[in-house]
């Protein structure tokens, strides 16, 4: 059966290893469930090239050329993904998979298609039935010029990972994904690219090839005609240059940039106010995957809680955004209801979307299902891109039971309680925080964020209690190291192994770690911030230290804004840009008032100068807000050694301070080593 399109031998080939049909014929039976499904969507026959045939299939002694070439011809590509199939030496990799992208590429559509939705989607449909090592995983990225987006049937235990199966449990099944529902997307997928690509077709049969065929005789009148309408089209494009852009004041191309306020509880108690924060949050994250978008951090919004709050266009000038997203909720025993709304912050005030839902849980796709769709529609209002990794990673279950979702939701809600008073420790919350996720591995061992909770709680419980201890911090590595096993498209779980390797002085280890976070999360300010680090203090690479922080400063507008900018000012005076340190140190102050981080950034700059004598004047007036009154001690150090006599006589004022309030400082007893 020929294609569906003239000039194309199939519409779909199936590229598969030997390996992965040999014994359990998976291969095989995932084609002809296809095929019936493909029967269900289109109205047209689809022809599906598969090499069941043994005296049809293509031996590795064939000419690539006369036997390949010709079956190569088709719309949609769609390789078996496996722990095989990334193979440079194979022959399903080499001659199928890499010389269609090959052909793709150089044919009228191309390798990527414009779809309705607006959305770019590739002619190569991946079917991943194993997760991928490392190595295989950069192969094939490498091939396909970007992520792997494409459609999973894998069966996932701790420690099982294996092709799914028709007859698999899908609660069981940590990916939450059933196979039936499975084969419909990709049928639904390939029917996205089919009709694409038949538009693109019709279109382009009704430009005409062929000029306009002149008589002869008509040839002269015909000059004369084609000379006017030449004189008047110049005349039209003189007035349009010079004329229209005067009347016509072009609309402003607004930033997809949003900030997400936190939703109004408006249930009958206080106490379900966890639920409606734990939607808020999702829809949030969900926002943060989208590369497309620049979406600011939770913090940067907490501070517009409750209904007593500036006006719209107030927020959006405030935190730098364009667009706002607000809602409202209330849960009712088993049921919810929401009501979203996405409104133009930048300029005039203007509603864009709003919608309610009301819904019973029955499982926790109910919950998941409408955080997605509220996310997926607030993208779609702003003609954002989400590609189909991005949409994967929004719709994915965490977990299938409605108990550790709800002891998750609550132990995260007290460790923000707890980050929310930080450094002002609510020690209380954060042994809740620990308490409810370890309830909520009870009823979902596999749950990654529960592990990935814990984790934090570790990190906040004990950091400064083991700091000199050889075993440092190794338990939330070995959680976080959990989480991602079960999940590893978690971002924070990324971020989080990040910092254990940033601790340990592991400096490639963290940045390998904090661009893996980034990738899942385009949005995640505390990987900026720490790559910012990274790059500054141990890379010195100041361009990228900066950007970096830029990237940060972008994304989170909260209480730690004033620190951002202060270490943004940091970063540029190291590089060599006083006014803009001067600049960013000025802009903190501005926020916070703390007069005494701004005299010691001063002093700093004054450093920088070289002028010793006033760095010493700017770090006595600081020193004078500073209750440890270790400023213009910490400050001497710095100096030429002329000091050092100074220095001691001051810090022996500091030894006795830390020995009255217990105050341990690893980088100050450092210093009086240099000093002596």
């Amino acid at each position: 059966m020929a294609s569906i399109l003239p000039g194309y031998e199939y519409d779909i080939f199936i590229s598969y290893r030997q390996k992965d049909n040999k014994h359990d014929g998976w291969v095989t039976e995932f084609v002809d469930n296809l095929k019936g499904e493909l029967e269900a969507t289109f109205k047209e026959d689809i022809s599906v090239y598969f090499d069941i045939n043994p005296h049809d299939g293509l031996l590795e002694t064939h000419d690539v050329d006369a036997s390949l070439k010709e079956k190569l011809k088709c719309l949609v590509f769609i390789p078996i993904i496996s722990q095989t199939y990334c193979d440079s030496k194979s022959f399903a990799w080499q001659r199928e998979f890499v010389e269609f992208n090959r052909l793709a590429k150089e044919d009228k559509f191309g390798i990527e298609i414009k779809l309705a939705s607006g959305n770019v989607a590739s002619r190569v449909l991946p079917i991943k039935i194993h997760d991928l090592d490392s190595e295989d995983k950069t192969l094939l990225e490498n091939e396909l010029g970007g992520y792997i987006r494409g459609i999973e049937f894998i069966y996932k235990e701790p420690g099982v990972n294996r092709p799914l199966k028709p007859e698999d449990d899908e609660k069981k099944n940590q990916n939450g994904t059933k196979y039936l529902n499975q084969i419909n997307k990709v049928a639904n997928g390939v029917k996205e690219i089919i009709t694409a690509i038949k538009k693109h077709s019709q279109h382009e049969e009704k430009v005409p090839k062929e000029g306009v065929k002149v008589k002869p005789e008509r040839t002269k009148l015909l000059k004369t005609k084609i000379i006017i309408a030449s004189i008047i089209v110049l005349a039209l494009i003189m007035i349009g240059y010079y004329v229209i852009p005067k009347l016509v004041i072009p609309s402003e191309q607004l930033e997809k940039s949003i900030a997400v306020l936190p939703f109004i509880n408006e249930s009958p108690v206080d106490s379900n106010r966890y639920f409606i924060n734990g939607i808020m949050e999702e829809v949030l994250t969900n926002l943060q995957k989208i590369k497309d978008l620049r979406v600011l951090s939770r913090t940067s919004t907490d501070q517009y809680k409750g209904t007593d709050r500036p006006t719209i266009p107030e927020i959006g000038k405030k935190l730098g955004v364009s667009y706002v997203v607000e809602g409202s909720g209330q849960k009712y025993g088993n049921t919810f209801r929401l009501r979203v709304q996405l409104i133009k912050a930048k300029g005039k005030e203007a509603h864009l979307w709003a919608k309610s839902y009301e819904q019973e849980i029955k499982e926790t796709r109910d919950i998941f299902n409408i955080q997605s769709q509220i996310a997926q529609s607030i993208a779609a209002e702003l003609k954002t891109i989400i590609t189909p990794e991005e949409k994967q990673l929004i719709e994915k279950t965490q977990t299938a039971n409605l108990t550790a979702y709800d002891f998750y939701q609550r132990g995260y809600e007290e460790f923000t309680n707890y980050t929310h008073d930080y450094p002002t420790t609510n020690r209380e919350a954060l042994g809740k925080a620990g308490d409810l996720f370890k309830q909520s591995l009870k009823y979902d061992s596999t749950f990654a964020r529960a592990y990935l909770g814990l984790s934090w709680v570790f990190y906040y419980k004990h950091y400064s209690g083991s700091y000199l201890s050889e075993n440092f911090l190794d338990s939330m590595l070995i959680l976080a190291n959990k989480a991602i096993t079960l999940d590893s498209q978690l971002a924070d779980a990324y971020t989080t192994r990040g910092l254990y390797y940033q601790e340990k002085g592991l400096t490639g280890e963290a940045m390998d770690e904090y661009d893996k976070a980034l990738k899942y999360n385009p949005n995640d300010h505390n990987a900026y911030a720490n790559k910012a680090y990274l790059c500054f203090m141990w890379l010195r690479d100041f361009v990228k230290g900066i950007s970096n922080m830029h990237d940060a400063v972008a994304r989170n507008r909260g209480s730690d804004l004033p620190d951002f900018l202060r270490t943004l000012g940091d970063y540029y005076l190291g590089a060599g840009f006083i006014d803009k340190a001067k600049y960013y140190s000025q802009e903190a102050f501005a926020l916070d008032r703390d007069s005494t981080k701004y005299l010691l950034q001063l002093a700093w700059i004054e450093w920088d100068l070289e002028n010793f004598t006033g760095t010493l004047k700017m770090a006595k007036q600081a020193n004078g807000n500073d209750t440890t009154k270790l400023i213009y001690t910490w400050f001497l150090t710095c100096l030429p050694l002329n000091y050092n006599e100074e220095v001691i006589k001051e810090y022996k004022k500091w030894i006795e301070y830390s020995k009255k309030t217990g105050e341990l400082l690893m980088g100050d007893y450092y210093r009086i080593a240099i000093a002596f």
